[in-house]
């Protein structure tokens, strides 16, 4: 619930100014494990290149190929981007633009939102991070069932009129 009602006035402390961090996450569409880089600043194409090599890494360590499905932002579509992914061997699949619901990792997003961000007041922009962060990289353990409910493989399918008359 967003809105309270009350008939004595409450106080919340407000933190001044604005503060800001930023997760660039990639989500494994099976076992929903988010691997993470998490900054202050901003996230640029060196963050994605970051994340990159942490995923190349991850998966020499279970021996599998790595494929990264990725919107259309120009700091992941640039020539350091693509140049680190061809060194690294990792295939980069660009979703259409506007697109964002075809991208599971959007949907992941908006869950962290829901669990970290609604009515929930932090003291501390620590605690406030330590809590994105950890529902970010530890929700596959503590929510698994929602999880596996949100992020499904099943998108509605179109058929161009071409197929309809066929």
């Amino acid at each position: 619930m967003g809105f309270l009602w009350c008939l004595t006035r409450l106080w919340f402390r407000a933190p001044s100014g604005r503060q800001r961090f930023n997760i660039l996450g990639a989500l494994n569409a099976v076992t929903f494990e988010v691997i993470t880089v998490c900054n202050s600043a901003y996230i640029d194409s060196w963050s994605v290149v970051e994340l990159l090599f942490k995923l190349r890494k991850r998966a020499r360590q279970v021996g599998r190929p790595v494929s990264i499905i990725l919107d259309n932002a120009p700091y992941q579509a640039c020539w350091l981007v693509r140049n680190a992914a061809k060194l690294l061997s990792v295939d980069l699949v660009f979703l259409p633009s506007y697109s964002p619901n075809l991208n599971l990792i959007e949907r992941l997003w908006k869950f962290v939102r829901k669990q970290c961000c609604h009515s929930i007041p932090y003291d501390t922009f620590k605690e406030f991070c330590s809590a994105l962060q950890g529902c970010v990289e530890d929700g596959h353990i503590r929510y698994p069932e929602e999880l596996r409910s949100l992020l499904t493989w099943k998108f509605q399918m179109f058929s161009t009129p071409r197929e309809k008359a066929a």
